[in-house]
């Protein structure tokens, strides 16, 4: 006959559904509080319980002293018990000695089953977070368990409920109890009594995944979702891009007879979905967002006292169209592009322009250049607003001359950036690494679509990347689609690549770098006082004397003073400090300092004027181990 824990725990192991290590160590922790009851035992006394799988047999150790008479059998062992377990075992240590009662069995075990049980449970809950924890921002389905004024009670996989409040509902939809419910899990949040599951219909996330779902395209990578502008149970702007040439994205996701469209429609109780091409240009993003209104132009501008703002220009007969029921399409347009959009009718734009023209003074130069048709303008708005109609050739005559007077705006209004000097450049780009700029920004670790903006921006690798933002930072950093997250990914990669190791440097002698002399005046005195500084680094011994050439005289009359004559005056000053230095050896051929310390190889540093080449002439000199000196040009 099998054990009695052998059985409980097959039932439960099958039941429950649980890992067997979770219900053995939950079996053997109530074990241990069975045992603890049954004697009495203190908490503070260390008690192991074994547990066989496969005979159910359960082996209690409890930790022991060893004395010499027992007192107490729960706490206390003989000697000659002792060294049965442990052979080294004396007076006064402790030893861990099988302790199972004779009786614990059904007693032990009904005592037992409570703690298992709730262990079980906790185990049981544990399991549902993390399983929906990586649920998290997925579509799953379940059955309506309940329908209350707060909202509804979900059934889920793995005896889990999820609940749904009525923000989180489409307006309009009806569920009833038993009804089969598709939803987003939004949130997830450990609870005592279990994962609190959040779902949500509303998401615009909901429509993402339905999407994944439902287009084979976008869910391989080839149509990509650029950005979702939803107002739930009404109207729905999509805006989609394809990774690859040959592909149309707006196609892919409609479907053949609009069957794929439709059938998330029929899913989002009949909310309209409006699919447009993303675009990289602003100006054409904007237009197409605006669909199906057709639009005249768009003009940005970066500079606005309110941030992005875009200016869109409609025909008469499409102002409504373009603004929307209660602005709805005007307003999903600005929610799509992330630009603040204003919507004018042509004769509406117009007259705000001529206006401008005629009373702003920064824009004189401006209406002195339009002064032949203002006019026109003039007259065509005033016929406008008597309420007779104008002919296609005035409508053509204001969008031109909108067209022309904006575009001239917004580029007089836009600051000059200034040239970045070649100086700076050659810095910012000597302090990355040369490895970067053979690395390809897909293999940069950057999101996929952080990635896809900077390559439409015209950055290819990495290098060329830290150097736009060591140099110009604003020209990345500002760019449409980068948001904080964005930020603090180009801000690790920025670390990355400073706290990337230099190449080590051969262990060659320091190398002094001379700029080529220009006109012989100050500046050669520069190099040689740089020359000197240098050798006065490198000389270790303190009595070694470099004579300084004379203090320059104040910029302007320096020039006119250094003569050839005074610059060979200061050759002997420079050279014995040099030769001072490498003078002292010791027995076996080393350079030792005062202290004895070995020291490098010097090299010996000779300037001199070349009248035939019109140029100072730095030449360096190294002592071999053979005695000769090799001598070269800088």
């Amino acid at each position: 006959m099998k054990n009695e824990f052998i059985l409980a725990f097959n039932e439960v192991l099958e039941e429950k559904q649980l890992p067997k290590e979770i219900i053995l160590q939950a079996i053997e922790s109530a074990m241990v509080s069975a045992y603890r009851r049954a004697v009495n035992a203190s908490s503070a006394q260390h008690v192991e319980a074994k547990i066989n799988p496969d005979t159910g047999k359960v082996t209690i150790m409890a930790e022991k002293e060893v004395v010499e008479t027992v007192e107490d059998t729960r706490t206390e062992v003989t000697l000659s018990e002792a060294r049965q377990v442990n052979p080294e075992a004396e007076l006064g240590e402790m030893v861990i000695v099988e302790s199972t009662p004779r009786d614990f069995g059904r007693v032990a075990a009904q005592t037992a089953r409570q703690v298992i049980q709730q262990r079980i449970r906790d185990a049981e809950r544990q399991m549902q977070f993390d399983y929906f924890q990586k649920q998290l921002g997925e579509i799953v389905s379940g059955v309506v368990q309940a329908v209350n004024a707060q909202g509804l009670t979900i059934g889920m996989d793995m005896r889990a409920e999820g609940m749904m409040s009525r923000k989180d509902l489409i307006n309009g939809e009806r569920f009833r109890i038993h009804d089969r419910v598709r939803a987003l899990i939004a949130e997830v949040k450990d609870n005592p009594r279990g994962p609190q599951i959040i779902l949500s219909r509303t998401h615009r996330d909901f429509l993402r995944r339905l999407l994944e779902n439902e287009v084979p395209e976008i869910y391989h990578g080839i149509v990509e979702i650029r950005s979702i502008a939803r107002e739930p149970g009404e109207r729905a702007k999509v805006a989609v891009s394809a990774t690859q040439s040959g592909i149309d994205p707006v196609g892919a996701c409609v479907g053949i007879r609009g069957v794929r469209i439709q059938a998330i429609v029929r899913e989002l109780h009949d909310e309209k979905i409006d699919v447009i091409e993303w675009n990289p240009d602003a100006a054409v993003f904007i237009a197409k967002a605006i669909s199906p209104a057709r639009v005249v132009g768009v003009y940005l501008n970066e500079r606005s006292a309110n941030g992005k703002t875009a200016t869109v220009v409609v025909p008469e007969d499409q102002l409504s169209l373009a603004i929307g029921r209660d602005g709805q399409n005007a307003r999903l347009a600005a929610k799509l592009t992330g630009w603040r959009i204003d919507i004018k009718s042509l004769s509406e734009a117009a007259g705000d322009t001529l206006y401008r023209l005629q009373n702003e003074a920064e824009l004189a130069e401006i209406a002195q250049t339009e002064q032949s048709i203002l006019d026109d303008i003039s007259a065509s708005l005033a016929k406008k607003a008597e309420g007779r109609p104008l002919t296609p050739e005035e409508y053509d005559q204001m969008a031109a001359f909108v067209d022309r007077v904006e575009k001239r705006t917004l580029q007089a209004r836009q600051p000059v950036k200034p040239a970045v000097e070649p100086a700076v450049l050659d810095e910012a780009r000597a302090s990355i690494p040369e490895e970067a700029f053979q690395q390809n920004l897909l293999d940069s670790g950057l999101a996929e679509h952080l990635v896809n903006l900077l390559q439409e921006a015209g950055y290819t690798t990495v290098g060329d990347l830290a150097l736009e933002l060591k140099v110009n930072p604003d020209n990345v950093l500002r760019m449409p689609g980068v948001g904080a997250k964005s930020i603090a990914q180009l801000n690790a990669l920025m670390d990355s690549l400073t706290a990337a190791p230099a190449v080590e440097e051969q262990p060659a002698a320091p190398v002094v770098e001379m700029e080529a002399p220009a006109p012989v005046s100050a500046p050669i005195e520069a190099e040689i006082e740089g020359v000197v500084e240098t050798v006065e680094e490198e000389a270790a011994a303190p009595e070694v004397e470099v004579t300084a050439p004379a203090a320059a005289e104040p910029e302007g009359e320096e020039e006119a003073e250094v003569s050839f004559n005074e610059l060979f005056a200061l050759k002997p000053a420079v050279e014995p400090a040099i030769l001072e230095e490498e003078e002292e050896d010791d027995a076996s051929g080393d350079k030792k300092d005062k202290k004895g310390s070995k020291k490098k190889k010097k090299k010996q540093v000779v300037i001199s004027y070349d009248p035939d080449r019109d140029m100072t002439i730095v030449r360096k000199k190294h002592k071999r181990g053979d005695g000769d000196w090799s001598e070269w040009e800088a």
